[in-house]
Formats: structure tokens, sequence, C-alpha cells
């Protein structure tokens, strides 16, 4: 069957690419961009994104592509860069990528705050759009994008229905099958007729991707990490130019791990250090617990050094949130909790879990290659069993809160062997839709000690604690104190509404007996 639907597809492509030729290009060469041309013959994804926004009906796809391409083609969509856009436009921070929503699809912010209404701009307004939309299929190859229209602290000088019909134009023609919603958030009133309207435009295709919310209701579709705190979240994030702030992953992606001149010896020296970097951690019990000396001069056992290994993962503070992949259970689900400068960047863990019947390669990368050492960074794992990665920083760098980590993950045939050589082939020929991705996040967490003493003084075991727990904790308070200055601001409002209309009614009784007995 899947069989079957492959090659209807791949008809339905030749076909689209035969009578485009034929009926578009002998006609219309001079107003298509060459490159594009190119890219339709070349890149079957490109043109089964438009077969399938036209239901696979060809005549409405021809018509499709040929206003798609001539729109790229004036707007010199493949030339786009930042020097092609007014510098003012970019400060602002009006338009830009960051975060993600509950589905992993990237979110690209439109703040109309800062959009005002001018005939002169209005043409750099609409590349600055091109540009970040172009900006990203060229990085991510079609892969969905949630659009966050904030209409927080707008008014009806921000309205253009020119440059909004321009953004659904983008995703209806222009870029089909790249919108995976657009979040309309905080509407004023004022806006209601002009929102009636920007549902007609985008047809029936789109209409059940519009959604409506507010500060109780986004939440929905994004968890308060990747949310302003204007919005209820909790995201530091604040856009800034230059440089150009784009959290994706570096293009190339690079790989860290272990070191290939790392030789046995070094390996052993980070084992040692690890061991006694966990000595300082455990528990009161533990240390006073009689310690084996090892002569550096003999050799380690194999069973001492899986005896040490075993001790360091103990020290590592398991995670508690879970993300349940189709193909990998990671944990933790949203961040990576890293220590202050103060109290030593410590190392941190994922745990990855296979939940498959068959062997699952994975790796992880980075956006901050030159920071991170990752062991293991590209391995397997086997059917329902786990692997613990151990992320460190490297020499003495600092943990930024902005630095993202990507796990990638796919099913490898039983007979496939997980070698690195078979690994670098695999990954070289794996199709994109059957990768699994995750994303997580850094989290430096706050020395909530003094810095004069020491984990072995006894009479702090009772901060024994880690601070990733009473991270939850504030965090389950705040929200709980949201909750409770939502229900009390409720019950202010209808105390409000129940002494005005006892007001009123005692304004009517007052009333109507002066007129009986006047």
């Amino acid at each position: 069957m899947a069989e079957s639907q492959a090659q209807i597809k791949a008809m339905l492509i030749a076909e689209t690419r035969r009578r485009f030729e034929a009926e578009y290009l002998a006609d219309k060469s001079d107003k298509y961009d060459p490159r594009d041309v190119e890219r339709l013959q070349q890149d079957d994804n490109w043109v089964e994104s438009y077969l399938s926004w036209r239901h696979d009906v060809i005549d409405e796809t021809l018509k499709m592509l040929d206003e798609s391409f001539q729109w790229r083609k004036e707007f010199a969509v493949n030339d786009l860069s930042e020097s092609s856009i007014p510098r003012r436009l970019l400060e602002i921070g009006g338009i830009y990528l960051h975060g993600y929503d509950k589905e992993g699809n990237k979110l690209f912010w439109i703040r109309v705050k800062y959009h005002i209404k001018d005939s002169k701009t209005a043409l750099d307004k609409k590349k600055l759009i091109a540009f970040w939309l172009e900006r990203y299929a060229k990085r991510e190859n079609g892969k969905p994008i949630t659009v966050m229209f904030d209409l927080s602290e707008t008014g009806i000088n921000n309205i253009d229905m020119d440059f909004v019909r321009f953004i659904i134009n983008c995703f209806k023609v222009y870029y089909p099958k790249y919108l995976s919603k657009l979040v309309i958030f905080d509407m004023p009133w004022i806006m209601n007729a002009a929102f009636k309207l920007v549902k007609t435009w985008l047809g029936p295709e789109a209409i059940s991707l519009l959604k409506f919310t507010s500060k109780n209701e986004i939440q929905e579709y994004v968890s308060v990490e990747y949310l302003p705190p204007h919005m209820g979240g909790t995201d530091p994030f604040k856009y800034s130019y230059p440089p150009l702030v784009d959290d994706d992953f570096q293009t190339p992606l690079c790989e860290n791990g272990p070191i290939t001149s790392e030789d046995e010896t070094s390996s052993k020296e980070d084992i040692e250090s690890d061991g006694k970097e966990t000595l300082e951690t455990i528990s009161n019990e533990e240390q006073t617990a009689p310690v084996k000396k090892i002569n550096p001069a003999e050799p380690n056992s194999k069973a001492e050094e899986n005896e040490k290994v075993d001790s360091k993962m103990k020290a590592f503070k398991k995670p508690l949130s879970v993300f349940k992949g189709p193909l990998l259970h990671i944990s933790p689900a949203e961040e990576l909790y890293f220590g202050t400068a103060e109290s030593g960047e410590k190392k941190t863990l994922i745990v990855l879990t296979n939940v498959t019947k068959n062997i699952v390669a994975f790796k992880v990368r980075t956006t901050a290659p030159e920071k991170y050492r990752v062991k293991p960074s590209n391995s397997s794992c086997e059917p329902g069993a786990s692997v613990d990665i151990v992320v460190s920083p490297h020499g003495g760098l600092t943990v930024s809160a902005q630095d993202r980590f990507l796990i990638m993950a796919a099913e490898m045939e039983q007979s496939s062997g997980t070698g690195p050589a078979e690994l670098t082939q695999f990954w070289k020929e794996v199709p994109k839709n059957k990768v699994m991705e995750h994303r997580l996040r850094c989290h430096i967490i706050e020395s909530s000690k003094p810095t004069t003493l020491t984990l072995k003084d006894s009479a702090f075991n009772m901060l024994d604690k880690t601070s990733e727990d009473i991270c939850l904790q504030l965090n389950r308070l705040l929200e709980s104190n949201r909750k409770l200055q939502d229900q009390v601001q409720r019950c202010i409002w209808f105390q409000q509404l129940l002494l005005s209309l006892t007001m009123l009614s005692l304004a009517f009784v007052i009333s109507f007996f002066y007129l009986l007995y006047s």
C-alpha cells in the first residue's frame, strides 16, 4: 500500500514538472529565477509541498507555482540577506525566530506593537518577512512553523491589513505546508472586524490553523519556558541586534565528544578525576566508608574501572521529567541543569531509553560546540536499553541559557552494524522524515549556599536537596500563586458587580417610593 502511494506521488511530481515546463516555461521563462526552476526539477519535496497544499490537483498546483515563482523573482528572495534590510527594521525586534511550541515547531514572532502603517516602509517590512521565512526554509527544509501574532499593547495605528494579507499569502501561496498554526495573542476588541476579514483570506485549508488566545490560554500551545513574561512565561530571552539573534543549530552542525587524539591514559585520568568529584557530593555515610587506595603504577582492572564509572553515574541527579517520543524516552524533558561559575560548572546527564523493538541510532548536537563535551555524542541504543549521556562544559567555558542541544534518533535495521563507519553511512542515507528530533535548553542554577561553606560541613546536611528540586518547587509555588491571584481578582470583580447591582436596585426602590408618595 505504501509503495503504491509512493509511486502515485512520484507520477504526480513528474507530471507537474513536465506540464510546468511545457505550459509555463515556454512563455514566462524570463519571469522566473533560474535557480527556482532548477530546484523545481531536482527537489521532490518542494514539488510535493505545492501538490499537497493543492490536494494533488495538478492544474491548481501549476497556478500556484506560477504565482509563487513570479513573486520570488520580484522580491529577489534567493538573494535576500541582512544587507537587503534597513538596519532600523532589524534593530527594532518586531520580527524574529525564537523558541518552539509544544509540538516542536519553530516559533516565528511578529510583535505588532512595533509595526506602524507607513507606505514608505511597507516594501522593506515585507522583505523582512520574506528574509526570515527563506532563511528558515533553507535550514529546515519544509518543517512546519508556528506564527506568534502578538497583539498586546496595540491600537488603531498598528492595524495594517495589507501587511497582514501579505503574511497570509506567504503561507498560502509562497511557502505551502509551512504553517503549523497562527496563534493570535491578546487581540483588542477593536480588531474583531478586521480579523473576520482575515479568516476569508486564509481559506478553508488554513482556517482551522487560526488560534485566538489570551494569557490563560496561550500555554495550550507553547510552554512557559518559551513564553515572555507578558504572556505569563519565564523565558528570559531579549531580542538584540547585532548579531542577528537566531537559536537554530549551527550549519554545518558540529558534533563533539571524545577527542580523536585522546589515548587510553587520558581517558583513565578523566575517570579518576570524575571519581574524586563525586566523593564531595555523596552523603556523609558514603564519605565515611573506607576508600580503597589505588596505586597509579598498577594497571586498573576492567571491574575496577566499571565500578568507578558506576559510582560516578550515581552522583548525578537523575532527571525527573521525561519526554516520551516514538523512538526514545528522553530525560530530562526540556532543560539541562548546570551549576553557576561560583559553585563550579557541574556535569549533567541525559538519559535515553529505547522504546522500540529495533536498534536506535542517536546523535547529540548543540548550538555551541566549542563549549561542551558530550559522551557519547554519536552511538546506538539496543531495544529496551538505556544510555546515559554525560554533558560537561569544556575548558572552563560558561554555560549560557541560550545554548541548545538537539537529540536526533532513527531506527536501524537488525542487520546493520553499529560501528563508527556504519553509523556515519547510516546518517547519510536515512530519510529526514524517519528521524525523530528533540530539543533541550540549558538552565543555570544559582548557588543557594554560602561560598565559605563546603559540602563536608555536617551542619548543613539538611541542605542536601538539589537546586533542581528547589527550582521545581518554586515554579509550582509561582504557578499556584498566579492561579490564586486570578481567583482573587475574579472574586473582587464579582463583589464589585454585586455591589453595583445592589446600589442600582436601592436607587430604583427609592425612586419608586419617591414618585409614589410625591
